[in-house]
């Protein structure tokens, strides 16, 4: 299974670049007349922002609450074609460096012509799975992340490697799904939702279990807001009942940013 999903995720984020238009954790993917965009704010006010490496795919704006400072060294995973990269680059100025880490090759193909387009020299994007991350340990100053970790099978593992990456009192601050309550087993199971970070989401205190476990301190949520899933997107997966049963159940999937420190 954990193949099957990577495997999904792989074909979906190929699909973002061969199309080019936003897919994957933006529902428009499964619903491409009536898209519905996961963020509540603009990603264009950001300073660093460049908009040919924007495919719509986050679900919040790390890169504004992560509290990124001039000369810090920054990991981005799932960088995809570089949007928050590019913006966190911008933060750490010329003294800094910032890497990329995503496991599709035409995310990362994409990512390296726009670095190559804007002429920017401190950063690197680097071909990678986030449950074994190709970084030193001890090397991090800042970790980002926008609507990726919800892809990832082994979420245990991915915070384990956050954390490892951290130097001493280094810190993320990670966008990503959540539930409050239980999806219908329709959308669990279907490979495509996985993919556009909707299934893989967790109920909301179970992820912050998994952050707790890997050892972070001071974890807090910075932001959070509703994602509304029109009755359009789910019809394919789920029966008018069903679907009728989950509004009744009242049961959320939200978009939050956490912070949170390595000690």
């Amino acid at each position: 299974m954990t193949n099957n999903i990577k495997d999904a995720v792989k074909k979906t984020y190929t699909a973002v670049i061969k199309n080019d238009t936003g897919c994957g954790c933006s529902s428009t993917c499964c619903s491409p007349s009536q898209p519905t965009s996961f963020l509540d704010e603009i990603y264009k006010n950001m300073e660093g922002y460049q908009e040919i490496a924007d495919y719509g795919l986050g679900c919040g704006l790390p890169t504004k609450i992560a509290e990124i400072k001039e000369g810090d060294t920054v990991l981005d995973l799932g960088s995809g074609a570089g949007n928050d990269v590019f913006i966190a680059r911008n933060q750490v100025g010329k003294t800094g460096k910032v890497f990329g880490v995503d496991f599709t090759i035409a995310m990362i193909e994409k990512a390296n012509e726009n670095k190559l387009r804007l002429g920017f020299d401190n950063v690197t994007f680097i071909l990678g799975d986030i449950e074994e991350l190709p970084i030193p340990s001890d090397s991090i100053d800042v970790v980002i992340s926008n609507c990726v970790m919800n892809l990832v099978p082994d979420k245990n593992k991915a915070y384990q490697e956050v954390f490892r990456v951290l130097k001493k009192d280094g810190h993320f601050s990670i966008s990503d799904v959540v539930l409050n309550g239980e999806l219908p087993k329709g959308i669990l199971e279907a490979a495509d939702m996985y993919a556009a970070c909707v299934s893989g989401a967790l109920e909301k205190n179970d992820y912050l279990n998994i952050i707790k476990n890997a050892g972070f301190k001071e974890i807090e949520i910075r932001k959070e807001h509703p994602i509304d899933l029109p009755d359009e997107i789910l019809t394919p997966f789920l029966s008018v009942t069903e679907i009728e049963t989950f509004r009744k159940n009242k049961n959320t999937i939200e978009s939050i940013t956490i912070n949170a420190k390595k000690y």
